[in-house]
């Protein structure tokens, strides 16, 4: 169905973007993905899912005026790949494998234009001085928002937060594959003043994450005040 490949330029603006990234044995990673993506490792041992929480507004289709957006909460879980395209270029982004959203506008539009496998959740946000807790049957993640100095999550694989800010997102690219049509498509993702700062994690449980038991919590961080778009999708026949 044409109309499910981001068929137009999408724009929003993001009050504030959340990712937690957990480390993953790649060997568990590798049957997730389809044949024509690799996965994007840290020293060939990890791979990575990415949880993305974020609070959108005026989400609507690029050039339409704000008031028609709308303003929707969603959660993406996504894994660090990269593509080779036709031209030989080798590509760094994300598959996707699982979108929430707390409205089921969101779900109806969502799997109507893209592949992104939303289903509608009952997402609560909570606040209470520097705490910030974010919860749904299935998740819940709470926050410091002012620690100060946030040291790396104990276990994590990453040296230092420079090298975890490179598996944080979000990344330039999404894709999906179509197996039946041997279609990859590439949707590209467009952001401005995008400087995260490291997030303290005080709990966290995802019941995704689940049966990866060796899961670890690598890095975690925030950015706020974000404008966003997304061009219009792209596909290429692969192989």
């Amino acid at each position: 169905m044409l109309l499910k490949n981001h068929p137009f330029a999408v724009e929003a603006f993001f009050d504030y973007s959340i990712v937690l990234t957990f480390a993953i044995p790649k060997a568990q990673l590798a049957a997730l993905i389809p044949p024509c993506l690799e996965l994007d490792t840290l020293h060939d041992q990890y791979g990575f899912i990415a949880v993305a929480m974020v609070q959108t507004k005026h989400l609507r289709p690029k050039g339409f005026p704000k008031f028609m957006g709308n303003d929707f909460f969603l959660v993406g879980y996504r894994i660090f790949v990269r593509y080779t395209n036709r031209a030989g270029k080798r590509l760094r982004g994300l598959y996707i494998l699982k979108s929430e959203t707390d409205k089921k506008k969101m779900e109806w539009l969502g799997n109507f234009f893209t592949h992104y496998n939303y289903t509608t959740a009952a997402i609560k946000q909570t606040k209470s001085g520097n705490m910030q807790t974010i919860a749904s049957p299935d998740f819940k993640v709470s926050l410091d928002l002012a620690a100060e100095n946030v040291p790396l999550p104990a276990g994590s694989p990453f040296a230092d937060w420079k090298e975890a800010r490179r598996f944080a997102g979000p990344l330039p690219f999404t894709f999906q594959y179509n197996a039946a049509t041997k279609k990859v498509l590439i949707v590209e993702g467009m952001r401005e003043n995008w400087t995260p700062s490291p997030l303290q994690v005080m709990d966290q449980q995802f019941s995704f994450l689940a049966p990866y038991n060796n899961a670890v919590l690598a890095n975690a961080f925030i950015i706020n005040n974000i404008p966003y778009q997304w061009k219009k999708g792209k596909l290429e026949t692969w192989q």
